[in-house]
């Protein structure tokens, strides 16, 4: 059993920064792959990272590529979200998850066996 919680969301213009956490609990958070996932008003969640087990692989959405970068640190059972060059359409709530999934299995949401309860992200025009 793993249980999630982020943290870092806020409200700001755009082009600015925002680096979100996820704190784990339990002793197997080494083990899982870990995602990020957003989902604005009106839309479908949306995969916007992921990170694998070992932080060796890393996956983005073709929307953040360049401008979010996804880690992870074992030792804290943290995995982190840094967002730069913040637009207004990545407004939404920021959720992180954890799942065996490999490769581009890590885009799929339903390979996701945890969640957390979200943040919200908010960049003003």
């Amino acid at each position: 059993q793993v249980q999630l919680g982020e943290s870092g969301g806020g409200l700001l213009q755009a082009g600015g920064s925002l680096r979100l956490s996820c704190a784990a609990s339990g002793r197997t958070f080494s083990s899982y792959a870990m995602g990020w996932f957003r989902q604005a008003p009106g839309k479908e969640r949306e995969f916007v990272a992921a990170i694998s087990w070992s932080g060796g692989s890393t996956y983005y959405a073709d929307s953040v590529k360049g401008r979010f970068t996804i880690s992870r640190d074992n030792a804290k059972n943290t995995v982190y979200l840094q967002m730069n060059s913040l637009k207004p359409e990545d407004t939404a709530v920021y959720y992180c998850a954890a799942g065996d999934c490999s490769g581009y299995g890590c885009y799929d949401g339903n390979e996701y066996d945890y969640w957390g309860q979200g943040t919200q992200v908010t960049v003003s025009s």
